[in-house]
């Protein structure tokens, strides 16, 4: 009698868990996969999926995939009316009950499988298995090349291919009533022939989506049908990472009455009168009636911290000097006095790359060197970024792929020039742990700040890995403000490494170790004099890797090192120039039409000389204001009387 109430129990749980199989899967989405999700389907509605687990795998037509890459613990969930249940990114309407991230579901040809388990139970590299198997499904890309040894593992003997139609990133692959499967247009959350329940969907839209500590935020709700019967009572949180209940307050709760289709409530975020930085929220509405769905859900709202820090001085766009100074030791480059040519860039190399003292960071790390070495003077939630000299928010770094909007981390020596991509972690260790630096050991280059920017994400995709000057200029030719910080970084690296250069031209094969143009990179270091941002920023990364840029405590050493006075004895004396006379700058040059001097004092007399000695332009100027020109092509001579001394720059008209 044990024996048969066993069998009979057994019976019962196995069918209890076959009735519930792989409905649909959008693994190719528009543009970077952004909608991806998979859809499971019960015989019976509202079916608890405890106990199940959805695995993927990586598949091959030899079968050197077949390992698992993402597997999603279904605890906790259950179908709906319909007997649905999908899972995808945050931008497939309805919504998803769980969010998975963008770009994981991959294209093919893969294979995707519902187990008994947990998730646990398959790690990220699981070998494929059929053991506890409840349903599978194979698709791939092209009906040539399948998951073979996949669909042999799950007892399969058809692959569908998404791009039957032509027409993948907009169909999804459907099962139909009948046990087959058909590609046509996404149906997430309802039923694939179009029959069952039909859901009164719930969205909401919200007024902004930046708002500012002190400021009031307004979210609108909306049915896409009448509410009927009885009002509709909807509850969301707000609570996201360090934003919480202690930064807003407000009612967390809206009804539409019957015979409405929408509402609003207002949030207060409050100002608490302490800079923590900025942070989001996450608008998030849960628990609706069970005749209701979500069109959309899991909104992020930037809110900006009001009590952000200024510094006290400018940024690279509208920089200070004098403001910063060094903290270099005394005696720091002591060792260098009186050294010229090869000796003095080994004498310099000595100090910056001594591996007794210097400290190697890894790419990680750079990360959270970038946050305070790469402020934003202007505001302390903010980091600058190259090349476009623009702040944008901390928060906005990137994660994923999506390089649009956000931020990362610019080699001025680029990886493949270097010789140097990949080689340390990228996760942080912090600044207690490092790794040795001699100038030899190449590989610190990768997570070395002195040459690392924050940037804009598409700009960085932009350079790549061109050559300054002769082929990369920036995004706009007018703006030269980051031009004398990329010289400095790159006469840095060829001094801290012995493999690498900075050589004249643009060949197009140069080797690994060589980057360019030197003679364009000794213009900028002196058109674009190092401000008060650099000196802070080396300062700072000094704290960390115990080493400075020497470029930026004395730029004139680049020309003793790679320039006009190679082969002249070195002295600090030097390097300590009329502080006025290092912080003038004209651009752009070559110019057209349009001159701006960086650097002078307001009401600062301007007079442009020919070759012939004549004077063509007699004006003055305040720093942030531009000089309309209408001149020949050739050279001049700007002459530029500020605080009653004057100093001569040469201009090129193209």
């Amino acid at each position: 009698m044990k024996k048969y109430y066993f069998l009979l129990f057994s019976l019962v749980f196995i069918s209890g868990f076959s009735q519930v199989f792989i409905n649909e899967i959008d693994p190719d989405t528009p543009s970077t996969d952004t909608l991806e999700f998979i859809e499971l389907k019960s015989t019976s509605p509202n079916f608890a999926l405890d106990g199940y687990v959805l695995v993927f795998y990586n598949g091959g037509p030899s079968g050197t995939g077949n390992l698992s890459y993402y597997s999603l613990d279904l605890d906790g969930f259950s179908t709906d009316a319909n007997g649905n249940i999908h899972f995808g990114n945050s931008l497939v309407s309805p919504t998803p009950q769980f969010i998975i991230p963008n770009v994981t579901i991959q294209n093919g040809p893969d294979a995707v499988a519902l187990f008994l388990g947990n998730a646990s139970d398959y790690p990220i590299n699981t070998v494929a298995s059929n053991t506890n198997l409840i349903n599978a499904l194979a698709y791939s890309s092209s009906n040539a090349i399948t998951a073979t040894a996949l669909m042999s593992v799950f007892g399969l003997t058809q692959s569908i291919n998404e791009t039957a139609n032509l027409n993948a990133a907009n169909q999804s692959i459907q099962r139909k009533n009948n046990g087959t499967f058909e590609v046509k247009t996404p149906t997430p959350g309802v039923n694939n022939d179009g029959t069952g329940i039909m859901f009164n969907y719930v969205s909401f839209t919200t007024n902004v989506l930046t708002v500012t500590e002190g400021q009031n935020l307004s979210i609108t709700f909306t049915t896409s049908q009448v509410v009927t019967v009885s009002p509709l009572t909807i509850n969301f949180s707000l609570n996201n990472g360090n934003f919480n209940s202690g930064d807003f307050s407000g009612n967390l709760s809206a009804t539409i009455p019957v015979g409405s289709t929408s509402v609003a409530a207002t949030i207060s975020v409050l100002n608490d009168g302490i800079n923590e930085g900025d942070e989001e929220m996450k608008i998030v509405v849960y628990g609706l009636p069970i005749s209701y769905s979500l069109s959309n859900n899991n909104k992020i709202i930037r809110v900006n911290d009001a009590n952000f820090i200024v510094l006290p001085f400018g940024t690279p766009a509208n920089p200070t000097f004098g403001n910063i100074l060094s903290t270099a030791p005394n005696g720091y480059y002591a060792s260098i006095e009186g050294l010229s040519g090869a000796a003095l860039k080994l004498g310099l190399q000595n100090i910056i790359a001594n591996p007794l003292i210097v400290h190697g960071q890894n790419y990680g790390d750079v990360n959270e060197i970038l946050k305070i070495a790469d402020q934003n003077p202007a505001n302390s939630n903010e980091v600058w970024l190259i090349y476009n000299e623009i702040p944008r928010s901390k928060l906005d770094i990137q994660t994923g792929n999506s390089i649009v909007g956000k931020w990362n981390r610019e080699h001025i020596y680029c990886q493949s020039r270097g010789g140097f991509a990949d080689a340390t972690s990228n996760f942080s260790d912090g600044i207690n742990i490092w790794e040795p630096a001699g100038p030899n050991i190449i590989a610190t280059g990768h997570g070395d700040a002195h040459h690392i920017r924050a940037v804009d994400g598409q700009e960085n995709s932009s350079r790549n890995n061109r050559n300054y000057g002769v082929d990369y200029n920036g995004p706009n030719p007018l703006v030269i403000s980051w031009r004398g910080d990329v010289a400095r970084a790159l006469f840095y690296m060829a001094v801290r490494y012995n493999s690498l250069q900075v050589v004249n031209g643009n060949p197009a094969d140069l080797p690994v170790g060589y980057i360019g143009d030197l003679a364009t990179l000794l213009n900028w270091n002196n058109a674009d004099p190092s401000d008060d941002f650099e000196m802070n920023r080396n300062n700072y990364i000094y704290t960390w890797q115990q080493n400075r840029n020497p470029f930026i405590d004395y730029p004139n050493l680049a020309s003793y090192i790679f320039g006009a006075n190679f082969g002249q004895p070195w002295s600090s004396n030097l390097g300590t120039q009329d502080f006025l006379e290092t912080k003038i700058g004209v651009y752009p040059n070559p110019a057209k039409d349009i001159l701006n001097i960086i650097g002078i004092s307001n009401n600062s007399k301007v007079e442009i000389y020919n070759m012939l000695g004549e004077k063509v332009l007699n004006t003055t100027t305040n720093q942030n204001e531009s000089i309309s020109l209408n001149l020949s092509k050739g050279i001049y001579c700007v002459k530029i009387t500020s605080d009653y001394k004057t100093f001569d720059r040469k201009l090129v008209i193209e």
